[in-house]
């Protein structure tokens, strides 16, 4: 039986999509723990907000993480529906703000992460910024290759670290 990459990645990603809508108690490294546990915990005033059409808008109800290729910060189709969302949650709810972090996966120097991390913050927020959320509603940051959810050395955890995360909570204990 021959398992294609592509559907390991997808497969991986579904699964991690799952996981960040699950509340649990977090029992992580505390390297790990900031940036996979604020998925988890909504912002302060903005638990639900309704879109354009009226329909509320949980939190919760979409993904918080974009994902990237290698040594890219190119936004594919898939993740481009997931920055949609996001920005339709902000737009939706005027007073939320949100962190946008930058990741990298362990392979590279640690500057080279550290710029390719911020490249990958900086594009999602220009997307953003096209769907109508206020640069003044975002900041960026990138932790390189320091925050790794997947503690694998193989391609298939390269694959879930190359990401920039969505943190609602950042703002929320300002």
């Amino acid at each position: 039986m021959k398992i294609h990459k592509s559907t390991v990645i997808i497969g991986c990603l579904a699964a991690l999509a799952g996981c960040a809508n699950q509340q649990t108690k977090p029992t992580q490294t505390p390297a790990s723990a900031t940036a996979s546990n604020s998925t988890n915990t909504q912002a302060a005033g903005a638990g639900q907000g309704s879109s354009a059409s009226g329909q509320s808008i949980a939190l919760s109800s979409f993904p918080h993480l974009v994902h990237f290729r290698t040594n890219s910060a190119a936004i594919n189709a898939a993740n481009r529906k997931i920055v949609k969302e996001n920005a339709a949650y902000m737009l939706a709810n005027p007073t939320v703000r949100v962190r946008l972090e930058g990741n990298t996966d362990e392979r590279g120097t640690a500057q080279y992460n550290m710029a390719l991390g911020q490249r990958r913050a900086d594009a999602v927020k220009h997307m953003m910024e096209v769907f109508g959320v206020p640069a003044s509603h975002m900041a960026t940051i990138s932790f390189g290759k320091s925050r790794p959810i997947a503690m694998g050395h193989n391609p298939q955890a390269w694959a879930i670290n190359r990401r920039v995360h969505f943190n609602y909570k950042y703002f929320a204990s300002k």
